[in-house]
C-alpha cells in the first residue's frame, strides 16, 4: 500500500539545510520516493506553523522508513540537525 512522508518544517540555517535537501533527494529517490509537495504555497488551519512542507510518495510505509533509517540519508540528516525545527511522519494511504 502506498504511502506519504509528510515533514513540515522550519530552516534555521539555508546553507546547512540546503546540503541536506541535496543529499536525501538522492536517498529518498534510491527508496522509489517522489516528491509530490516540497515548498509552495500552504496554508497553516492549526498547530505549529513550519513554513516548509514536503510530501513524498512512496511505494510503502516499510519503503519509507527503510529510507529514513538508511545510512545514506541519516548521512544527509546531520547536515538538517540543528538548521531546522522539523516534524516528520509516514502515512499508509487508504486502499
Amino acid at each position: 500500500m502506498p504511502a506519504l512522508w509528510i515533514a513540515h518544517v522550519r530552516v534555521s540555517d539555508p546553507e546547512a539545510y540546503g546540503r541536506y535537501a541535496e543529499l536525501a533527494t538522492d536517498a529518498i529517490a534510491a527508496h522509489g520516493g517522489e516528491f509530490i509537495a516540497r515548498g509552495g504555497r500552504y496554508v497553516q488551519l492549526e498547530g505549529p506553523d513550519r513554513p516548509r512542507n514536503v510530501v513524498a510518495r512512496f511505494p510503502s510505509v516499510e519503503a519509507a522508513e527503510a529510507c529514513y533509517r538508511s545510512e545514506a540519508y541519516q548521512a544527509a540528516m546531520s547536515h538538517a540537525k540543528g538548521a531546522a525545527e522539523r516534524e516528520l511522519c509516514i502515512v499508509e494511504l487508504d486502499p
